[in-house]
C-alpha cells in the first residue's frame, strides 16, 4: 500500500507539471461514440440518516452568537439502527463529566453494512449549519477508527470545509490528496490545514504505520501544521485517552478558518 501511495502521489505530481506546460484541453464535450443502443440514464436516491445533536449550555435559538461544532464520526462497531449507539465512545462520554462543553456536538449514525459516506456526513453537516447558529469559521472534524478513516477521507477531499481535523486510529486519505492537489483552492486549504493525529503503537487492528503514512504525505506536500500522537502502550483503544483530555478541545479552539 505504501510503494502504491507514493506512485499514486508521483503521478498526480507529474500530471499536473506536464499540464502547467501543455495548452488547456477544449472545454467542448465530447461527442456521443457511434455506438448502437448507447444512451445517458439518470438516477437520483436518497438514504435517510439518523444523527446526534448537542446544543452547548446556553445555546439560545434566538440569540445572535455562533457556536464551533464538532463533527464525530463513530466506529465500526456502532454501526446500526439505535442512534444512541453512537454515545458509547466518544466526545459525548467527556460531556457527560463536562457539561460546560462549548461546542455544538454533531454525531451522525452509520447504519449496518455501510461506511462511512462523504456525502451523507456533509448532507446532514449543512443542514445543522442551516437550522443553527453554527460559526462555520470553526467547523472541526474527528473519529475512531472507521471514523478515523471517514475523518481522514473528508478532511482530504474536502479540506476548506474545516478549520482543524482530529483522526484517531484511522488512515487512507491518500486518493483524497492527489484529487485535492488538482484543484488551486483545495490545494491550497491543504497545505494550511491543522492535522491532529492519534493512535496505539500496539493496534493489533490498524497498524500505527497507516497514520504515520498519512502525517508524513501532508507534511510532503507543505503542510507545517500537522502533528502525531503515538501512545507506546495502547491498542485499538486510542481514542479514550484522546477524547477525555481537554487539551484536544483547547486545540481545537485554537484554530479557525
Amino acid at each position: 500500500m505504501n510503494k502504491m501511495f507514493h506512485f499514486l502521489l508521483a503521478a498526480a505530481t507529474l500530471v499536473l507539471s506536464s499540464c502547467s506546460s501543455m495548452k488547456a484541453p477544449s472545454a467542448a464535450a465530447p461527442a456521443k461514440p457511434a455506438i448502437a443502443n448507447l444512451t445517458a440514464k439518470k438516477f437520483t436516491a436518497t438514504l435517510p440518516a439518523d444523527y446526534l445533536l448537542f446544543l452547548t449550555k446556553g445555546y439560545e435559538s434566538r440569540g445572535t452568537n455562533r457556536w464551533p461544532l464538532i463533527l464525530f464520526l463513530h466506529g465500526s462497531g456502532e454501526r446500526g439502527a439505535d442512534v444512541w449507539r453512537a454515545t458509547i465512545h466518544g466526545p459525548t462520554k467527556f460531556i457527560e463529566k463536562h457539561p460546560d462543553f462549548p461546542f455544538i456536538l454533531v454525531t451522525p449514525m452509520c447504519p449496518n453494512g455501510h461506511k462511512w459516506s462523504d456525502e451523507i456526513v456533509l448532507g446532514i453537516l449543512d443542514s445543522v449549519t442551516e437550522k443553527y447558529r453554527v460559526d462555520t469559521n470553526r467547523i472541526y472534524l474527528t473519529g475512531l477508527s472507521m471514523g478515523g478513516y471517514g475523518t481522514w477521507s473528508l478532511a482530504t477531499t474536502y479540506p476548506e470545509r474545516f478549520a482543524a481535523v482530529a483522526p484517531i486510529c484511522g488512515g487512507d486519505g491518500s486518493i483524497g490528496i492527489i484529487l485535492s492537489l488538482q484543484d488551486k483552492t483545495k490545494a491550497a486549504a491543504l497545505k494550511q490545514l491543522p492535522v491532529w493525529a492519534f493512535h496505539g503503537a500496539k493496534d493489533n487492528v490498524v497498524p500505527w504505520e497507516e497514520s504515520d503514512r498519512m502525517v508524513k504525505a501532508l507534511k510532503k506536500i507543505g503542510n507545517e501544521q500537522v502533528k502525531f500522537t503515538l501512545y507506546p502502550e495502547a491498542m485499538h483503544n486510542s481514542w479514550t485517552v484522546t477524547y477525555d483530555n481537554p487539551e484536544l478541545y483547547d486545540w481545537f479552539l485554537q484554530h479557525e478558518k
